[in-house]
């Protein structure tokens, strides 16, 4: 491993004021400072990038290329010197036959767990916008957390910890971090199986897409990855990732993108286990990003701000401003060194008016030709002032082309072959059936965890019975079960159909209904009071109450008599003109019963009034006027009243 050079040239243009065109680069140094180019397609960006990237192979640097297009990544194979063909991993995909293992949740410390974690979720949320919820990154987030700590684990384990119960339980028991197993333990445990049905589906769906696609489940499927990243960086090696969308598709290739400039931004925070001298002498590695809007996420803001420090060198191009999110365009405006704009539309020309300002507008922006930049270089440490400049043409190639070496060892070193890594994903990935029954045949006893709790976690026993048990049982016939189609779920529910009713049991139906009839019948000529229940602790007065002989002709003859009496002491106080008044005005004013109670004896009134509550039930009397009052016979008809009435409670008291 060579010293690092903070002087060496990497050259990009030259100048073309006054006609002189005077080639220039920048230092590595400078370098440290990232590096941002925007212009509209077609414009020579990807020649921009090649060049330097070109230059960083021959001079025996480390460098990691992602390449969205595929053809910068075919180029780059053509300018590996002969002594560092063993150097390059070359990443392709499409490759089937031979994949490349990479597992970005392998050895993953602590501290950056929930930075792996948000990387992916971020790139989940770009690739699957449309299909995103908050419930789905809930749980999600929450899966990858756990899985993360778990050995062996992978991005295709996240189905198996939905699916397996008995690797879920393992998963779980081996997880250190609080948060996340109670999350399992006490939150998700405790899920409905109408809740689960309906939020995980849509994860395991998203997740079968790259669990169904062989390019791409081969690759991430693998638990342990086929290089490290930390040590290519230390030893200049060189990654050239070739994600052509056209043979891999957008989703894949963002997927791998995101997952590598995640791994690239832990490998060199990594390098703080470094002293500071050491640290100041570690080479530089040159991280090289086309189209960086595909694979833009958090992490991108972390390497801006961060990873400077650690010599980790960014050099990201794209087309257009707005392709960025907002935290990772202030990142890339609030740190980036060096800026390169070639022709851009009008609203990007606007924002990069405020960069390039007042030596260049936005007019001049939208009017760039061919390979023509404006562009502010860092220069020891500062920025220069806003200048004009041309790229310099692609670079020849050597004569002599090692590209077939390179992609032959790089098989060779970092992929394995496609019938051993199939039967390595299947069998780590696929869902195991637990026995529950031992060696003797016995069933074993389901033991009490976390898995038993909710309705998602029902424990049944689909195992055979065993043969030495025999089941003497006999099928109930008047107890079938009959299935039905649900309409909903299209599951099949089973329910008791009722007992069938025999000939017997239809004659006993019928008599009881007769017999009823027939009391009830009988019980219209001769109406009984209504018994109503009584409560427990009446139950011992009602008791002492029966025993008390009583007829029901006393009650009967007492109210005939009452209403006797009061009927012939309201006659005698009856005058033709009152029966002429309407019913309406019989009942008199509050004032006049006023004016009347104090004419009248207070006893008169006592009397008067509980005679129309005892006989309101059977007897309709209009209420007294002021000349019912007056009338001197009937006081001994009310005197026989009281007689009769205390006869009559004496004799219905159960204590007599």
């Amino acid at each position: 491993m060579t010293a690092f050079d903070p002087e060496k040239i990497t050259f990009f243009a030259k100048t073309d004021a006054r006609g002189q065109g005077v080639s220039f680069g920048i230092k590595a140094k400078d370098r440290q400072r990232h590096m941002y180019v925007v212009g509209k397609t077609g414009m020579g960006k990807s020649t921009l990038l090649e060049n330097m990237a070109a230059q960083d192979i021959m001079n025996g640097e480390g460098v990691a290329f992602i390449d969205p297009h595929g053809s910068a990544a075919e180029n780059l194979l053509e300018y590996v010197p002969a002594h560092r063909v063993k150097d390059v991993v070359y990443f392709a995909p499409f490759d089937l036959e031979h994949p490349v293992s990479f597992n970005v949740m392998e050895d993953v410390g602590p501290d950056k767990r929930h930075l792996v974690v948000s990387g992916l979720m971020s790139t989940f949320k770009k690739i699957w916008v449309d299909a995103w919820s908050a419930r789905m990154e809930y749980i999600l987030t929450n899966a990858l957390l756990v899985l993360i700590e778990y050995p062996e684990s992978t991005l295709l384990s996240v189905n198996r910890l939905f699916s397996d119960k008995a690797y879920r339980k393992k998963v779980v028991e081996h997880c250190k971090d609080p948060a996340v197993k109670s999350f399992w333990v006490d939150e998700f445990a405790n899920y409905t199986d109408r809740f689960t049905a309906e939020a995980l589906p849509a994860i395991q769906n998203k997740i079968g897409q790259f669990t169904g696609n062989p390019l791409i489940r081969n690759i991430i499927g693998q638990p342990h990855s086929s290089f490290d990243i930390r040590e290519l960086m230390d030893n200049k090696k060189i990654i050239i990732m070739n994600l052509s969308k056209g043979l891999i598709g957008e989703t894949n290739a963002n997927l791998l993108g995101s997952m590598l400039t995640t791994r690239i931004y832990l490998a060199a925070m990594s390098r703080s286990d470094l002293p500071v001298e050491q640290m100041s002498m570690m080479p530089n590695f040159y991280f090289y990003v086309d189209e960086f809007q595909s694979f833009a996420n958090a992490t991108f803001a972390n390497i801006l701000s961060e990873a400077r420090k650690y010599h980790l060198n960014l050099i990201i191009a794209h087309q257009y401003i707005a392709q960025m999110e907002e935290e990772v365009r202030d990142a890339v405006f609030g740190n980036v060194g060096t800026t390169v704009a070639f022709r851009v539309g009008p609203f990007d020309a606007e924002v990069l008016e405020t960069v390039f300002t007042p030596r260049f507008l936005a007019a001049d922006l939208v009017n760039l030709g061919f390979a023509q930049i404006y562009l502010t270089l860092m220069i020891d440490g500062i920025g220069s002032q806003p200048f004009s400049a041309k790229t310099l043409p692609k670079i020849e190639p050597p004569e002599e082309s090692h590209k077939a070496e390179v992609i032959e060892y790089s098989r060779k070193l970092y992929a394995g072959e496609r019938e051993k890594v199939n039967k390595l994903v299947d069998e780590l990935h696929t869902p195991q059936n637990n026995p529950q029954q031992n060696q003797q045949g016995q069933k074993q006893p389901q033991k009490k965890g976390f898995d038993n709790k909710g309705g998602n976690n029902n424990y049944q026993n689909n195992s055979p019975r065993n043969n030495s048990q025999p089941d003497n049982r006999k099928p109930n016939q008047n107890n079938q079960n009959y299935q039905r189609q649900d309409s909903q779920n299209n599951e099949q529910v089973r329910r008791p159909k009722p007992p069938e009713k025999t000939p017997e049991d239809l004659r006993n139906i019928l008599s009881k209904i007769s017999g009823n009839e027939r009391k009830e019948v009988a019980g219209k000529d001769v109406q009984k009071p209504e018994v109503k229940k009584s409560i427990p602790s009446q139950q011992k007065t009602n008791q002492e109450i029966k025993k008390t002989p009583q007829t029901d002709s006393k009650p009967v003859d007492l109210r005939q008599a009452l209403a006797d009496v009061l009927e012939k002491a309201s006659k005698p106080a009856e005058s033709k003109e009152q029966k002429k008044i309407d019913t309406a005005q019989e009942i008199p004013h509050i004032s006049e019963s006023r004016q009347s109670s104090e004419t009248k004896p207070p006893v008169r009134k006592v009397v008067v009034e509980s005679q129309r509550r005892m006989v309101s039930g059977s007897v309709n009397t209009d209420t007294p006027t002021d000349k019912e009052d007056k009338n001197p016979s009937s006081s001994l008809d009310l005197a026989e009243i009281k007689r009769m009435l205390r006869h009559n409670e004496n004799e219905k008291s159960p204590f007599n």
